[in-house]
């Protein structure tokens, strides 16, 4: 399959009140289709952060009718989380949604948002995250990311009781 360069496509979520950020690589087939981070319907993540923070995070069904309506809850969730929510990545090429087969990344300036919150702690949602974040990031923002379990399905070695566990850590 021939990897076709990728521009990310939607802008990060945060407010001046963001207290952590967190990071993925880049967003899957189904995420870019949903127009928001984590859509596919098998993504933990919003469960995850459901259990992390003992509260409802709206987790849609991937047909809903009203995916604004689901993408504007989400930021609501994350915003009284002081949660700002990104990808390391701005552009790459990439076959379908597979993190491995990532070449050319671009990577996002991630400097400017810093600055316009309260952001003292980095999380990577995944391996690939943390190493890009590493190689590219670090070095601009001087914080040591955190390294999560992703909460793609393909991280099948991950159960959900795992996971929370394991992303508990983002609670202040």
């Amino acid at each position: 399959m021939i990897r076709k360069r990728k521009i990310h496509p939607f802008p990060p979520v945060f407010d001046q009140d963001a207290e952590i950020l967190i990071l993925g690589t880049f967003p899957s087939v189904k995420s870019r289709e949903n127009r928001f981070y984590y859509g596919h319907p098998k993504n933990r993540f919003w469960l995850v952060l459901s259990y992390v923070f003992d509260d409802v995070c709206p987790v849609s069904p991937n047909d809903s009718k009203d995916k604004d309506k689901d993408i504007e809850e989400k930021k609501a969730f994350l915003r009284k989380h002081h949660i700002a929510l990104w990808d390391v990545l701005s552009a790459c090429e990439i076959e379908n949604s597979a993190d491995s087969t990532i070449q050319n990344p671009a990577v996002n300036d991630i400097a400017p948002l810093l600055k316009k919150t309260k952001i003292k702690r980095v999380f990577c949602n995944g391996r690939k995250a943390q190493t890009l974040y590493d190689q590219y990031l670090k070095k601009q923002t001087d914080i040591t990311a955190v390294y999560l379990p992703s909460t793609s399905p393909a991280n099948a070695s991950y159960t959900l009781p795992k996971l929370i566990e394991a992303w508990r850590v983002i609670v202040p």
